[in-house]
């Protein structure tokens, strides 16, 4: 009788270890959760549907800064292609004008020179031609004197040697005298005086 009871013992004690076992396996998977829910109600957190008008709010707002930020970028980008367009094209009328000075200043130097070899063929002409009546018997240039517009006979007499310009005038009617010495003599009048 002594073989059944121990047989018996044993029997309960592999029941009692694995009761044992399991109560120790339900303790395991239900104390984790029991015990981050008390661990959760310890530390309170603020209710999610407080915080998330102010997320959302947030987000908006930086959703409108960020679109207000491109657009100004985008602006700012087209004002640049405005400006570097513009100043290409000032670039080029720039260019064109330094073009037509450069002309322009070609062309004023060879016309002074065209001027100067003028005056020079003028004074030359002038010249020869005072020369001319110098050289002339003093009737027969007075003859033609007496026939040219005053000013123009006056300013053959002021570049005649004063002998050759008396014989002419000489030569002239008292009017023709008269008329061409009022030029000679109103000529330096509106010099002003030193």
């Amino acid at each position: 009788m002594s073989k059944p009871i121990t047989a018996r013992n044993g029997a309960l004690t592999v029941i009692a270890v694995l009761m044992l076992g399991s109560a120790v396996l339900r303790v395991g998977f239900e104390a984790g959760p029991a015990i981050a829910r008390e661990i959760n109600t310890e530390r309170p957190e603020a209710p999610k549907d407080e915080m998330s008008p102010k997320v959302t709010e947030t987000a908006v707002e930086y959703q409108k800064l960020l679109a207000a930020l491109q657009e100004r970028e985008q602006n700012l980008a087209r004002r640049e292609s405005q400006i570097e367009e513009r100043a290409k094209a000032l670039a080029v009328a720039d260019e064109a004008i330094e073009q037509k000075l450069a002309a322009l200043t070609e062309a004023e130097e060879a016309l002074r020179e065209t001027i100067a070899l003028a005056d020079v063929a003028a004074e030359d002409d002038l010249t020869r031609l005072t020369d001319v009546y110098e050289q002339m018997k003093p009737k027969e240039s007075a003859a033609l004197f007496e026939e040219m517009d005053p000013d123009f006979a006056a300013g053959f007499l002021a570049r005649m040697r004063p002998e050759a310009a008396a014989g002419i005038m000489a030569g002239l009617s008292p009017t023709a005298a008269y008329t061409i010495s009022v030029v000679l003599a109103g000529r330096n009048a509106n010099v002003p005086d030193d």
